[in-house]
């Protein structure tokens, strides 16, 4: 029998997929917990529409993360802190503080947890600090740490 999972299974399948399943199993198993449907006309014409509206808001998405790439790369963060000897300062730069200049100063409201520093920003100078906005978008915003 022809079923449509409707949940990830377990060495059986994933969501959306269509397998065939022997007629015990899709009944005893598959329909009572709501993991599969029959796959009859009406309820494939029914994936294939929920597919296509999936796959335009995953392209809305995309969009939208394009443009907001387009300016945060646009935009410089400038941080005054205060130094010791040599421009070195006294602790670090963390992704939660470039997140609220951003924020304060520019408007773009970014999770911290999405900005990626190759290593702790120490000393005075200009870096390059990536965003994962989407899986297929990263933005490079400028920071400059400045002497306070």
């Amino acid at each position: 029998m022809k079923v449509i999972l409707l949940e990830d299974v377990k060495n059986v399948g994933k969501k959306g997929n269509i397998i065939n399943a022997k007629d015990g199993y899709a009944r005893n198993f598959l329909f009572p917990k709501n993991l599969a449907i029959e796959a009859t006309p009406v309820n494939l014409k029914n994936l294939e529409n929920a597919k296509q509206l999936q796959e335009a808001k995953e392209k809305e998405i995309y969009d939208e993360a394009k443009k907001l790439e387009e300016e945060l790369t646009k935009i410089t963060v400038v941080i005054k802190t205060k130094t010791g000897e040599n421009g070195k300062l006294f602790g670090a730069v963390t992704t939660k503080e470039i997140a609220e200049y951003i924020e304060k100063d520019h408007g773009f409201a970014i999770d911290k947890k999405k900005y990626d520093l190759d290593e702790p920003i120490k000393s005075v100078g200009e870096y390059f600090v990536k965003i994962k906005l989407h899986s297929q978008v990263n933005a490079k915003v400028k920071v400059i740490v400045t002497e306070k």
